[in-house]
């Protein structure tokens, strides 16, 4: 459990520097798109993926190209999320967007439904829904809409993110190291076409800075895959026990963070919205 443990603790410190960065004035969509070579780097000198003459051939080019538009845009939606909605609200509709992945997993990938995951998914709905709160009126930030439209992008978006990682997963003729390392390229490349877009275009200033908050961003960012990954080679007869720590510990730790860390009000619905949230993943990964 100590690799869940690990990969908990950086995948809630992603939240805490995105949140941090708007802070200290650092313009957050430029950390991001300097996120990217670090993963890049990380996933070729640390997972070494398999690389061999005429593999781009059998690799799904389309997938990859979709993936490498929507990583990077939903990146921008997280810190976005973070900003307007807080770190709570956002762990919670990153973490529950699995419900995504178990419905497209009934419908696209030919699974049985079973009526435990189809409870535990309605309960995180309600849950998801208490959780990012629907008031009315303004906020310190402006229009109150941003408290919910940022979380639902995260929700479906990272849904959409895992579905395309599980199509990929199902080619046997390309690792699967291997698509994450071309993933990550094509999104970097994506990405620096943006900031190139907002530096001469849009004529925003470029930020020295977010160089070195973007490479502690990937780095954090990257091991939250690495461990992840190490948690289910040590524990392959036990899955469901990776599930559940993953998801619940960064629910109630980015909460724990969100509330002590950063101040962070939630109301009593938002409460429940979040006990909701980790009762279905417990009901989903023991059903």
């Amino acid at each position: 459990m100590g690799y869940v443990l690990l990969s908990v603790v950086c995948s809630v410190t992603v939240s805490v520097i995105l949140k941090l960065a708007r802070r200290y004035q650092v313009d957050t969509f430029q950390i991001i798109v300097w996120n990217y070579p670090i993963a890049v780097l990380c996933t070729w000198f640390l997972l070494q993926p398999q690389w061999e003459p005429g593999i781009l051939s059998a690799a799904p080019m389309a997938l990859y190209l979709v993936l490498a538009i929507l990583l990077p845009t939903i990146f921008f939606a997280l810190s976005a999320s973070i900003r307007y909605a807080g770190i709570v609200r956002t762990e919670v509709a990153q973490r529950l967007s699995l419900f995504i992945a178990l419905v497209a997993a009934f419908w696209l990938f030919g699974e049985t439904p079973q009526i435990g995951k189809l409870i535990g998914v309605a309960i995180g709905i309600v849950g998801i829904l208490c959780s990012i709160g629907w008031h009315k009126g303004h906020n310190q930030y402006g229009r109150n809409n941003r408290m919910w439209l940022f979380p639902l992008l995260v929700f479906f978006g990272y849904g959409v993110i895992d579905i395309l990682f599980k199509q990929i997963a199902q080619h046997a003729g390309i690792p699967y190291t291997t698509s994450m390392l071309l993933v990550f390229s094509m999104a970097m490349v994506a990405a620096f076409c943006y900031l190139g877009y907002r530096v001469f275009i849009a004529q925003k200033r470029f930020s020295v800075h977010a160089i070195f908050w973007g490479m502690v961003l990937g780095g954090f960012n990257f091991a939250n895959i690495l461990f992840y990954m190490k948690a289910h080679r040590a524990l392959p007869e036990n899955p469901s026990i990776v599930f559940t720590g993953m998801n619940v510990g960064v629910i109630t730790l980015g909460s724990l963070v969100g509330i002590f860390l950063f101040s962070e009000k939630l109301s009593f619905i938002n409460k429940i919205g979040i006990l909701l949230a980790i009762m279905s993943v417990l009901i989903i990964a023991y059903s």
